[in-house]
């Protein structure tokens, strides 16, 4: 007899049913289940996150975007990212995101890249799988040739993921430099960037900074106080207004975030998408062929006299509109974008009012930089001349002028963009060569009637040439200064050089505007090669 012959048999015994299988969700609750995970992500973990971001007067990484890019353009890329890494309770706390927002859009209908560190988020902390969104994003505007900005606010590296944290900053600093001269880089700080984390900015074309709120500095106080005992604040170390007038790290410097991203999108505006680009043009208002007859006054002819270069800028350019670079910093040199005729020129000019418009080893850096730049993304260059000569001094001489005037040298000798120079009133010596001159490939020069070139100014020429005359004269005062008029009449005359093909026109000044767009319009099909070769070796 069986186990089973034994059981009690009763009438209404029924079959065992099987369990029920569990119910597949509805495409429906499928959707609902994304988009709250949508929502988790772009509010973060703690809800009162943006309120303490706010009271720093601060706004989030996607205000931030909002502002950046036209309505409604934004594509994010990798919303609900996490990180994968454990120990020191992170296995517990893996928000989306991950603590930066990646993706790009649309500023004036023209496509660009953007990432923003998430402070709310770990700090904006750098970790393995946050550089891997930024690689993703860099990867990404590289192969679509658009640009590429960063919004940054992040406190460095993820303590808690070790090495891999500071191998995602190598990962972004390789990135940064190979799309260096290809698409535009420009980094936005909007809060600290400390240690390893600040080259990345360095590495790009353009940095942005907000007063009061965003840092930058490789060690910071705590630190410096250490090792050398000297006690300063986060803002006295690496402030915005430290980096513009000091140090020249950021380029641009503003009171607010609103004013700052408005500004980033009209740098924009004027840059092409990538080095195979063209600029963008715009048809102007303004007439090519308008007079500059305020230039006629603007200038003293007194070359000892100062003025404004900018002013003279201001009449040239469209609509009296430019878009100074470095103001703060090397204040001796002026560069800026503008338009002429509706196509982004970059203009570079000695200013009088500073330093008397001498080259000396900052404002050598910033131009050469600027050229650069402008040389990489096929914007044309004009260069104003008023130059007494680089700035004499055992400081400079022993801080390398020689090395860092050559850059100046060398970005200008290396540029193929068409190159348009106009001498103003003086231009002297080895800094006449180094401001753009013939000789050294630009491709049209003009002076006006006030120029002055030579090799050095007359009182100085005077004294060395007819130094015995002058000594053994009854009259050594008088003997000079007929020295000196001598000097002036025979090899300083405004036709001296245009005599000889150093210069391709005595214009009008009130002509100077209609010259340059005639020149650049004949220009602008220019094809120049350099030679074959990996790539040149600049006195860095």
């Amino acid at each position: 007899m069986t186990v089973i012959d034994t059981l009690p048999q009763t009438e209404t015994q029924q079959p065992m049913e099987a369990p029920a299988k569990p119910r597949t969700p509805t495409a429906r609750q499928r959707l609902a289940e994304l988009h709250e995970l949508r929502d988790g992500a772009r509010q973060g973990l703690d809800p009162k996150a943006t309120e303490r971001q706010h009271a720093k007067g601060k706004l989030t990484a996607r205000e931030r975007i909002d502002l950046l890019l036209d309505d409604d353009s934004f594509q994010e890329v990798q919303p609900l990212r996490r990180h994968r890494a454990t120990g020191f309770g992170m296995e517990n706390k893996r928000p989306h995101s991950d603590g930066v927002v990646t993706g790009w859009g649309t500023v004036y209908g023209r496509t660009v890249f953007v990432y923003a560190h998430d402070f709310r988020i770990f700090g904006g902390a750098l970790g393995e799988a946050h550089a891997a969104k930024i690689h993703k994003i860099m990867d990404m505007a590289l192969a679509a040739g658009a640009p590429l900005v960063s919004l940054n606010d992040g406190a460095g590296a993820r303590i808690q993921e070790g090495v891999t944290a500071l191998a995602g900053y190598g990962g972004i600093f390789q990135r940064n430099t190979r799309a260096s001269g290809v698409i535009p880089q420009i980094s936005v700080m909007l809060g600290p960037c400390a240690g390893g984390a600040a080259y990345s900015p360095a590495l790009t074309d353009f940095v942005f900074m907000v007063r009061e709120t965003s840092q930058m500095f490789i060690t910071g106080p705590d630190v410096v106080k250490a090792v050398t005992g000297e006690e300063i604040s986060q803002n006295g170390l690496g402030g915005a207004d430290v980096h513009a007038g000091t140090s020249g790290v950021a380029h641009f410097v503003y009171d607010d975030e609103v004013t700052c991203l408005e500004e980033v999108r009209y740098l924009l505006s004027m840059l092409p998408s990538n080095n195979r680009e063209l600029p963008p043009s715009a048809t102007p208002a303004d007439a090519p062929d308008r007079r500059t007859e305020t230039l006629l006054d603007l200038v003293p002819a007194e070359p000892t006299h100062p003025y404004d270069v900018r002013e003279v800028i201001a009449e040239i350019a469209d609509d009296g509109e430019l878009f100074e670079v470095h103001s703060a910093w090397a204040a001796n040199v002026v560069c800026a974008l503008v338009r002429l005729d509706g196509h982004v020129t970059g203009v570079i000019a000695n200013q009088p009012i500073a330093t008397a418009g001498v080259l000396d080893i900052r404002a050598s850096e910033k131009a050469a930089r600027f050229i650069q730049f402008c040389d990489a993304f096929n914007i044309p260059l004009v260069t104003l001349v008023d130059v007494p000569g680089f700035l004499p001094g055992t400081d400079q001489e022993h801080g390398g002028i020689i090395r860092h005037g050559a850059k100046l040298l060398y970005a200008y000798c290396n540029a193929t963009v068409p190159r348009v120079s106009v001498i103003l009133r003086k231009a002297y010596g080895g800094a006449y060569i180094v401001m753009d001159s013939c000789s050294i490939g630009a491709d049209v020069t003009y002076a006006w009637p006030t120029n002055e070139i030579a090799v050095m100014g007359a009182e100085g020429a005077a004294n060395v040439i007819f130094r015995r005359q002058i000594a053994e004269a009854d009259d050594p005062a008088d003997m000079r200064a007929r020295m000196v008029k001598e000097y002036q009449a025979e090899l300083m005359h405004p036709y001296y050089a245009a005599e000889r093909g150093l210069v391709d026109d005595v214009i009008d000044p009130a002509e100077t505007r209609a010259a340059l767009i005639g020149a650049l319009a004949m220009l602008r099909s220019k094809h120049s090669d350099l030679p074959a070769r990996k790539h040149g070796n600049p006195p860095m």
